[in-house]
């Protein structure tokens, strides 16, 4: 779903709050700024003199107050969440209307691809799980972890522990404690541990590492596991064409992938993980050391022909086969990787690439020297800011918006992508 056919793509820049740093009688501090997608409104965590927290939203102020208030966010349709504390007692607020449910705590809010599913791990009463618009799972467990939303947000599920033995019974933990939950219903199946729960596309399955024993790792699809025994695993991913499922797995010393508990690229590999289907399945690629502390991307198990001690953030584009990624030199000189090239410049950080609707344009914000702006297909908007958020491309991918905060204002611009020159 694209919210942004609704959005204004008019070119031009605009201020849409003119002070970000105000601290009037209204406002004691104010917390940093969190844009809007559509980037006309920004948010920030508000302290009032009374004492009491609130949230300021371009610049008015929410009528409910909360003693915390913490992690604010957006919804793809554009509502504000943040987490607010009253009276000892957490619950999610939507655009200044706490949920009805409290919680003792509550963090790592969700949305569903829409944004009509809001959904957050909580904890009550010593127990764990998950709160969906508000109405929190019936059984709650003595841990609940890896909290993951399906893209439609009608299914949530988590790495939950079903066992409770005593603190120091290591043979009962290696027995099995640990399975997954999908929407508050456990698995049959229990292993030692689990992790990075994953639904298809559809919502209807879920796949999960394991470990069957200390040296015993696995996959397991809707509660059953895979026969074949590796000696690690990372977590698995739907094929969206064929629900075939593809995990990295560790075998004879060397990372190799399992596609449905059998062998499709063979171990050599001295580490494999991230992997990502293209949108239509039949392109399949990761991030992979060819070498020790040599990265790349491999695609179909050819990898790229350039190699740096990090890459992350593999971002397939949403049509057609490309893959676009991050690296780095341990944390400098950024570069942004695309189809196997590398852009020119290196960055003192970089965000997540960002692809249009057609997959014919990439976007990246990035930061030098302290100042912060967007490059599109490797080109530089000529103008730096002190934050940029994530930008956008137009339904028709010929324009960008650029959301940025620069001189204590936050300005919202439309700019065509021949405005990208530098």
């Amino acid at each position: 779903m694209s919210f942004a056919q609704s959005w204004d793509f008019t070119p031009g820049a605009r201020v849409v709050l003119d002070d970000l740093r105000q601290c009037s009688r209204e406002y004691e501090w104010l917390e940093e700024p969190y844009a809007s997608p559509d980037g006309e409104r920004v948010a920030m965590v508000a302290a009032l003199p009374d004492p009491a927290l609130s949230v300021a939203v371009n610049g008015e102020v929410w009528e409910a107050t909360f003693d915390k208030v913490w992690y604010p966010r957006f919804s793809p349709d554009g509502r504000l969440t943040v987490l607010a504390q009253t009276d000892g007692e957490w619950t999610m607020v939507v655009d200044g209307e706490p949920w009805e449910e409290q919680y003792a705590y509550i963090w790592g809010t969700l949305f569903s691809a829409a944004g009509d599913i809001i959904a957050a791990p909580i904890q009550q009463d010593g127990k764990y799980g998950l709160s969906v618009n508000g109405t929190p799972w019936e059984t709650l467990f003595d841990n609940a972890n890896q909290v993951t939303l399906s893209r439609d947000g009608s299914a949530a599920a988590a790495v939950v522990q079903v066992k409770s033995p005593a603190q120091a019974d290591i043979a009962a933990f290696q027995e099995g404690i640990f399975s997954v939950a999908v929407n508050g219903v456990a698995w049959d199946s229990i292993f030692v541990n689990c992790w990075h729960p994953a639904f298809d596309p559809a919502g209807k399955n879920v796949a999960a590492t394991i470990r069957r024993s200390l040296y015993d790792y696995s996959v397991a699809v809707n509660g059953k596991a895979w026969t074949g025994s590796y000696a690690c695993a990372w977590g698995p991913t739907f094929n969206p064409a064929t629900g075939a499922v593809a995990a990295p797995v560790r075998k004879a010393g060397a990372w190799g992938m399992a596609i449905d508990d059998a062998m499709a690229w063979d171990p050599r590999y001295g580490q494999l993980w991230q992997q990502a289907f293209s949108p239509d399945g039949s392109k399949l690629a990761a991030i992979a050391a060819v070498r020790f502390g040599d990265f790349t991307v491999v695609v179909d198990n050819t990898p790229w022909d350039i190699v740096f001690p990090v890459v992350t953030d593999l971002t397939p584009s949403p049509v057609g086969n490309r893959f676009a990624a991050l690296a780095s030199n341990h944390n400098t000189d950024f570069a942004i990787l695309c189809d196997g090239k590398v852009w020119a410049g290196r960055y003192d950080m970089a965000f997540p690439p960002v692809w249009s609707d057609d997959a014919a344009h990439l976007a990246v914000t990035v930061e030098k020297a302290g100042r912060q702006t967007v490059l599109v297909d490797g080109k530089a908007y000529p103008e730096s800011f002190d934050k940029c958020f994530a930008p956008a491309f137009s339904p028709d991918g010929a324009k960008v918006l650029i959301r940025a905060v620069a001189g204590g204002k936050f300005h919202r611009i439309v700019a065509p992508v021949a405005a990208f020159t530098g």
